[in-house]
């Protein structure tokens, strides 16, 4: 009888050690950093950073290419640039705190919170504009501020009292809570909610009630104005049709400052991701674990069917896993910010060019994160893959083409590419620097991989189909 109690305690120690052995994210962050560096280059970017979270650890943060290209200031994870549209998360937080306080409601009328405002409903039908539908931008008020701050070349940014000052010239585009309308107007107007509600002014409350306490000493309320083409990247423009790009005025939101005013840095963001697994995970820490999850729920949807909101919180899913974060785009800079609160996975980028697509790289790299908890080839362990893996020259055809060692195999894939993960093939070990393609569908094998060595056995090409590409690096 010991001996079955024992017996069945040894599995169940054992089944609660494989449940919590981590991922091993190794061959799949060198992956990511090779396709970056490349994309880099073939997206003529002028720099890129990133960082990727797993629950608590940072598993791999960089930087590619300039922060400054005139000045030749690398890129790196620590750049600061503007996090534009992610201010609104730091916003919707501060809101939820004061909820939990006691001192506003979610279905409180902005009109009765900011009675000076004087804001024009032009639906008598409608239902009073509140906090949540601010926070859904479900509200029915139009994108913007009475302003062309989103124009070239001067971006001039309204200041808290001219911002109110027209709104006596602004109506509602819908009745509230009909449809989805994003609106910067809105999330403004909860930005002077919380200094209302606090008496302190904006800056200061979100300063000592969420980035001080959170650690987050990179990221704040504004634009760093002296750190600016150093610490702080350089904005630039879209790509024009000659193929380059033009630096991009500094600016300050102003009075937008609550929707599209923040500036961090890829590492703070992560950090940020971080402490929403931990609150996820049972631990209050300024917020509520309960706070939280209604945060990231979706509260809204669209009569489209398609659009959902949080509060505060873009949610969306992609290949049957939900997401939750939020992206910005300002002149100069496109960045985001998107976790998996079911894998603790989090991923932030920035990119200081505006015409650029983040979102792309994001979803490529959750989709190389989850290839890599499938199961490795051992049968290869004594076989040196690495000898194999470099950079092969393809401009003939797709530019070039990528070889590395994964799972026991060797990966292989072209760039540039917007998804690695789906167009890389996997190869396995035959003999003789003679691999063979494992076909997707049933994991039977197809062609041939072959490769070639020179008289000191340094590989130096590489035959598919009876075709070579030559070993570039």
């Amino acid at each position: 009888m010991r001996y079955l109690i024992f017996l069945l305690a040894l599995l169940l120690c054992n089944d609660a050690i494989s449940q919590t052995k981590k991922t091993d994210y190794k061959e799949a962050v060198r992956l990511i950093d090779i396709w970056l560096d490349a994309q880099r280059d073939f997206d003529k970017l002028p720099g890129i950073s990133i960082a990727i979270v797993s629950d608590q650890d940072i598993i791999f943060s960089k930087g590619y290419g300039y922060a400054d290209v005139e000045k030749k200031v690398p890129m790196t994870a620590e750049t600061i640039g503007s996090i534009c549209s992610i201010s609104k998360l730091f916003t919707s937080v501060a809101v939820m705190q004061l909820w939990e306080q006691g001192k506003l409601r979610l279905d409180d009328s902005i009109n009765a919170l900011l009675p000076d405002y004087k804001l024009k409903q032009q639906y008598n039908e409608s239902v009073p504009i509140t906090l949540r539908s601010l926070l859904t931008h479900s509200s029915g008020l139009p994108r913007e501020a009475a302003y062309p701050y989103w124009s070239a070349p001067d971006f001039y940014f309204p200041t808290t009292k001219e911002m109110t000052q027209k709104l006596k010239d602004q109506q509602t585009l819908y009745p509230s809570s009909t449809y989805y309308q994003y609106s910067n107007l809105g999330m403004a107007l909860l930005g002077e909610a919380v200094a209302k509600v606090s008496n302190k002014s904006y800056e200061n409350y979100v300063e000592q009630n969420i980035l001080q306490p959170l650690n987050l000493t990179n990221t704040h309320p504004s634009l760093p104005k002296n750190l600016w083409g150093s610490k702080m990247a350089t904005g630039y423009t879209a790509l024009y049709r000659d193929g380059t790009r033009k630096p991009a005025p500094f600016f300050q939101a102003g009075g937008i400052a609550a929707a599209a005013g923040y500036s961090s840095n890829v590492i703070d963001l992560a950090r940020f991701a971080s402490w929403q697994f931990r609150v996820l995970n049972g631990n209050k820490e300024i917020l509520r674990p309960s706070t939280l999850k209604e945060m990231q729920r979706v509260q809204w949807m669209d009569p489209d069917g398609k659009t959902t909101w949080g509060l505060g919180f873009v949610n969306f899913k992609e290949g049957g896993t939900a997401y939750v974060g939020h992206g910005g785009s300002c002149p100069g800079y496109q960045t985001l910010l998107f976790l998996s609160p079911q894998k603790k996975l989090a991923v932030s980028i920035m990119i200081n060019a505006q015409g650029t697509d983040p979102g792309k790289y994001d979803i490529s790299i959750y989709k190389l994160l989850d290839k890599a908890k499938e199961a490795p080839d051992t049968a290869t362990k004594n076989i040196n893959l690495e000898a194999y893996s470099g950079n092969y020259d393809s401009y003939a055809w797709r530019g070039e083409t990528i070889v590395l060692p994964w799972k026991g195999k060797l990966a292989v894939f072209s760039v540039p590419s917007n998804d690695p993960a789906e167009v890389m093939s996997l190869y396995k070990y035959i003999s003789n620097d003679t691999f063979r393609r494992v076909r997707k569908d049933d994991d039977s094998l197809g062609e041939e991989l072959r490769f070639e060595r020179d008289a000191n056995g340094k590989v130096i090409k590489m035959f598919r189909h009876d075709n070579f590409s030559n070993k570039i690096k």
